[in-house]
Order: C-alpha cells, then structure tokens, then sequence
C-alpha cells in the first residue's frame, strides 16, 4: 500500500488537494503499477508559525 504524505503550509483550497491527489495516485498507478484502491495520499497542513526555512518561520518571511 503505498502511502504518501504530503506537508503544505496551510492555506491550500480542497480543490487543489484533491487534484494533487489524483495526480499523485495517477503517476503511482501508471508508473509503479500501484493499485489505485490501495494508494493513500495524506495531506498534513502546517501553520506559517509553524514552519521555518534557513531559520527564520514562515509567517517571519514577507
């Protein structure tokens, strides 16, 4: 069962998700010869403050 997750800043709309969701299943299908039934997509939405690159939080950065 491949489980993928996937962490966003939060923010992204349903609909985007669940078209990254079919496009990741689709390349896993197509690609690793998963079974689509089996392919799990979990979406972890992080909060800026949260979140920081090269030491500075997200919500720091303009």
């Amino acid at each position: 069962m491949p489980l993928v997750h996937i962490t966003l800043l939060e923010g992204r709309t349903v609909e985007q998700k669940r078209k990254v969701a079919a496009r990741i299943t689709d390349v896993l299908v197509e690609d690793a010869g998963a079974k689509r039934e089996a392919i799990v997509v979990a979406f972890h939405d992080t909060p800026r403050d949260s979140y920081a690159s090269g030491g500075v939080l997200m919500c720091d950065k303009t």
